[in-house]
């Protein structure tokens, strides 16, 4: 049992960039599937996919550029900000700006899991799930 599923999925994706692997598969959850949407839209990475089962599978396609031996990650940082140790709430005037604009912070809020900006345009705070650039 995981005690913080967002944070090793945050992990296994650092962990597969790393070592230039192309995909990561993880356990699937609609939140987990929620924030792979949000890394699409985004540009982060590739594609994803669901699988179906008894015990589904998140498979994510990471996303690189440049040449074969130059390769770069599309994300060089990916870290959890909310831990279920220290929940990190704020208000819609506090949504943090990361990397100046360049990145994106992860939102829960109450109409559901959003970037920071899109929180910031619509006027709502919720929880820092994590930060992405």
């Amino acid at each position: 049992m995981l005690s913080d599923p967002i944070g090793d999925m945050f992990t296994r994706i650092r962990n597969a960039l790393q070592v230039g692997a192309p995909t990561v598969s993880l356990p699937a959850s609609k939140l987990k599937a929620r924030i792979a949407e949000i890394l699409l839209r985004q540009g982060y990475i590739t594609a994803y996919e669901v699988g179906e089962g008894a015990k589904p599978e998140l498979t994510i396609t990471l996303k690189y550029y440049g040449e074969r031996r130059s390769q770069r990650p599309a994300i060089t940082h990916i870290a959890r900000v909310s831990r279920p140790s220290r929940r990190v709430y704020v208000g819609k005037r506090e949504i943090p700006w990361v990397l100046s604009g360049m990145g994106i912070a992860i939102m829960s809020t109450p109409q559901g899991l959003m970037t920071g900006d899109e929180a910031r345009r619509r006027g709502l705070g919720g929880e820092v799930i994590g930060v992405v650039w």
